[in-house]
């Protein structure tokens, strides 16, 4: 094995060893201090990171808005006060060692303004910014002000041509490296584009290969790129280390530090990731973002794919094969389906799901009806912590608030159901952990194979650190 190396990084040698941004109360300031700490660089997530009262207690995150705006402006300031908490967290407990990034989705709502609060409420405390789940091109913008080294996350050669020409190009001083993110392979959200094909996993190489002929053709040379998605040990990647063609090149790890004792998820969580088999974290896309993500195939995500298979197209008339009428709702206003899809409807309500809900493509769903009174009362409760929201149909951007379209029962409050694995309680509860979204790697399925893991074993920060330097 290669010896591993500290690379230039922000201005400061670390360790090529960077941890992943994993929102909602994941990545937090006690996980990140200690990675930085080992001499790495770690991420505390600013996404409705949790903050604490006078007496070191958790507040809660509850809203008393009565309308979306006013609820939103609720929690870009729960963001700000929680960013700032973490922040403060991860810095006295990395002791001066490596560096502490800031991790954002660029599509959070109100995001520009919870970036400025959490930099502007912790100077000098944070070093850098990650930012990925979109198009961030105000990046830059905002590192410079601050005077700190800025990541945009990308997973292609084109997505990071676009933002340098476009504004990167204005602080090339201050990008620290590109962290290139594999859309198969990664944990939650990822970017696959239109034309990539989810179930046919593309190899990394010639992908992050393009991505530095496209920075040195903007004179990036000894710009890093982090690796992240599918790394678990070093071993594999390297043909990767010291590789000319690829140039400076660190790893990111997000799945891996789930599991370890700093790591602040519930125990049940932890157990469940010991039990995972290969296959058992897919990709899916019911995410009210719209872009793909990776989780573990659990019931709640069985219960979302019921419900898109538990779907028919519909028309307002009879039209060609839809002639078959229709009652929906509670004044069962008429539609028309198919003959064969009314049968369907007729055996579906024999099993419990009487209550249709339309779509924004003109189809019916159909589910029970205390799964239609919680869709839509999550729907009624948004809070606007996406810029847009498909599940509700929620847009800080569109005309009072909207984004145009009919809310889609499809998908769900992702706000919500973060929140309540994240803080299901040091024990946790095997029911929580099956009725929430659980965001992994694709590697996650390793944790049962992998010895260092035996016999149940969870390292801290600082003995997985020391495992991942051995290249094993």
């Amino acid at each position: 094995m290669k010896a591993i190396n500290a690379i230039r990084m922000g201005g400061v040698d670390v360790l090529p060893l960077i941890e992943g941004g994993k929102g909602v109360s994941v990545s937090t300031g006690i996980s990140s201090g200690h990675w930085a700490a080992a001499g790495g660089a770690g991420t505390v997530s600013i996404v409705n990171a949790d903050s604490y009262d006078a007496e070191g207690r958790y507040v809660p995150q509850v809203y008393h808005g009565r309308n979306r705006r006013e609820r939103q402006q609720e929690l870009i300031a729960y963001a700000i006060a929680g960013g700032i908490a973490q922040a403060r967290i991860a810095h006295d407990l990395s002791g001066g060692r490596g560096r502490v990034h800031a991790n954002i989705l660029w599509e959070m709502g109100g995001a520009e303004d919870v970036i400025m609060g959490v930099l502007e409420g912790a100077p000098g405390l944070i070093h850098g910014l990650t930012c990925g789940a979109g198009m961030p091109y105000r990046l830059s913008d905002i590192a410079a002000r601050f005077g700190i080294h800025y990541y945009p996350i990308v997973s292609s050669a084109r997505a990071f041509s676009a933002l340098w020409k476009r504004s990167f190009h204005k602080n090339p001083d201050g990008l620290g490296g590109v962290v290139y993110e594999d859309p198969w392979r990664a944990g939650g959200h990822n970017g696959l584009s239109n034309s990539e094909n989810p179930l046919n996993p593309e190899d990394p190489f010639p992908r992050v290969l393009a991505l530095r002929q496209a920075m040195r053709g903007f004179g990036l040379h000894e710009t890093p790129i982090v690796m992240a998605g599918g790394v678990w040990c070093l071993e594999e990647w390297e043909d990767w280390i010291d590789n000319p063609e690829l140039g400076p090149i660190a790893f990111q790890f997000g799945t891996r530090p789930l599991l370890t004792q700093e790591s602040p998820i519930p125990d049940a969580w932890k157990r469940r990731l010991l039990t995972l088999k290969k296959g058992d974290v897919f990709l899916n896309r019911f995410s009210p973002t719209g872009f793909y993500s990776s989780a573990v195939n659990n019931p709640f995500l069985r219960e979302l794919q019921g419900r898109s298979e538990r779907q028919v197209a519909y028309s307002t008339e009879p039209v060609g094969e839809h002639t078959a009428a229709y009652g929906v709702g509670a004044r069962g206003r008429q539609v028309f389906m198919t003959e064969a899809d009314r049968e369907h409807v007729r055996l579906w309500e024999l099993e419990g799901y009487t209550e249709a809900m339309r779509t924004p493509d003109s189809t019916l769903i159909f589910v029970t009806p205390e799964k239609a009174r919680e869709i839509l009362a999550d729907q009624v409760a948004c809070m606007g912590c996406l810029s847009e929201c498909r599940f509700s149909n929620w847009s800080q951007r569109g005309p009072e608030y909207s984004n145009g379209h009919r809310a889609d029962p499809r998908s769900f409050c992702i706000q919500k159901t973060l929140q309540a694995i994240a803080h299901a309680g040091p024990e946790g509860d095997d029911g929580v952990m099956d009725n929430n979204l659980m965001f992994g790697g694709t590697n996650a399925w390793r944790f049962a194979t992998d010895p260092f893991y035996a016999n149940g074993f969870v390292p801290t920060v600082g003995q997985l650190v020391d495992r991942i330097m051995t290249g094993r």
